[in-house]
């Protein structure tokens, strides 16, 4: 399915409320038409939440391998039977519906600095490719947009290798591609910067602007200079201007007897075993005259276990757990006092936009596990209202019938 003529303005010049208000007066007024979507690697359902609140999308079809995400996204979603539970390499073209776009944020862990950098030959990261598979399978029926996340090692992946190789394919299958970064810090007090690839069908899309930005720092100019032989366009894009809660915002507050906080010993034990410079910020806390919070990671450096504390207002990016040393640490000081504990599943999911995730019933590893592997739900958003909606409006403006009536 091509875009229709009009893409070029919708990229450049038409936002996406201006586009929500085009497409409300093209549709019947009687009924709710919503563009379908599907999220593969869905985890927890944050790529969900996300997409739906940027515009008129709603799921009609999700899947993860796994069980302990599958039971978190049944509690954010539990009249829907959108999630189907399984390998995505058992998954047909065949078994997917008609759909406007389809999100893949498929696993990190042979991308990541903090992984062995298998790339996507890997058995997990190389899961891409049965995504890309499926939208082979799909034929005529592939939708008109995809959307990848992962990691900025993404970009490194095998000396850039893996990010050209995953465009090529794209381009192979009928999309041209842009691509930008985002760090959630704009948007929560978490740092996690995110590399988004965004697939539109067409040949018609011109190359658009790749001057150095927050959003394409020079290393994309360099990307696409060095590939010309990639289909590839830049959308303007403008990150929202309003300041990102900080730190503060997120944290629970527990009683001074609560058990959660730590001991004087593991207290002791946790400020002995950072740096200089890290106990300097500890004492810089302790000493001040208010109460603030600063959070940890266990590192190992040069052999040696260490804490390392950031005490601007910014939480590190979550982790998937996978011990202790990956779940992140809150620091409370002032006054001549200090505490330290845990960050609890509360925190976590303001820490990923989704303060109103429903939390009951679950263990904290198990809530911490699939929050630390989930996307960030005001990025995810702030895509969706600027960039995807906008474009599949235009699409269901021009050819309503395209438009899922769910």
């Amino acid at each position: 399915m091509r875009l229709p003529t009009s893409v070029e303005h919708f990229l450049r010049n038409v936002d996406g409320l201006e586009a929500q208000r085009s497409y409300n007066t093209a549709m019947d007024d009687q009924s709710r038409h919503y563009l379908a979507f599907a999220e593969f690697f869905a985890g927890i359902g944050l790529m969900r939440a996300g997409i739906e609140a940027g515009g008129p999308w709603q799921a009609a079809w999700a899947n993860d391998i796994d069980e302990r995400k599958f039971d978190m996204y049944r509690l954010a979603y539990p009249a829907d039977d959108a999630f189907h539970l399984g390998d995505v390499a058992a998954v047909k073209g065949s078994d997917l519906p008609s759909l406007t776009l389809a999100t893949a944020s498929f696993p990190c862990v042979d991308l990541s600095l903090a992984g062995y950098r298998r790339g996507l030959s890997s058995l997990r990261s190389g899961t891409l490719w049965h995504f890309t598979r499926l939208l082979e399978e799909m034929g005529d029926r592939r939708p008109p947009l995809v959307l990848l996340e992962n990691v900025q090692g993404f970009a490194t992946s095998n000396k850039g290798a893996d990010l050209t190789d995953a465009i090529a394919k794209l381009n192979d299958l009928g999309y041209s591609c842009d691509m930008f970064q985002v760090d959630a810090l704009h948007f929560v007090p978490q740092s996690r910067p995110r590399l988004f690839v965004v697939g539109v069908r067409g040949d018609d899309l011109a190359p658009g602007d790749w001057t150095p930005s927050v959003l394409r720092p020079a290393w994309v100019a360099r990307f696409v200079k060095a590939h010309p032989d990639l289909r590839m366009h830049a959308r303007p894009l403008l990150l929202p201007t309003r300041e990102a809660p900080t730190l503060a915002a997120v944290i629970e507050p527990l009683a001074e007897d609560d058990e959660r906080w730590w001991n004087k010993e593991r207290v002791r034990k946790f400020y002995t075993s950072m740096a200089p410079l890290h106990r300097a910020r500890i004492r810089e806390m302790y000493r001040g005259d208010r109460t603030t919070w600063g959070t940890a990671y266990r590192r190992t450096r040069h052999g040696i276990p260490r804490a390392e504390v950031r005490v601007d207002g910014t939480a590190g990016c979550l982790r998937t757990m996978r011990g202790g040393s990956s779940r992140q640490i809150l620091v409370e000081a002032g006054h001549h006092r200090l505490k330290v504990r845990f960050m609890i599943p509360a925190e976590y999911a303001r820490l990923m936009g989704a303060p109103d995730f429903p939390l009951s019933g679950l263990r904290d590893h198990q809530a911490l596990f699939g929050f630390g592997d989930a996307v960030c739900v005001p990025v995810i958003k702030w895509i969706s209202e600027t960039y995807l909606s906008p474009l599949a409006l235009s699409l269901a403006i021009s050819e309503p019938a395209t438009a899922a009536a769910l």
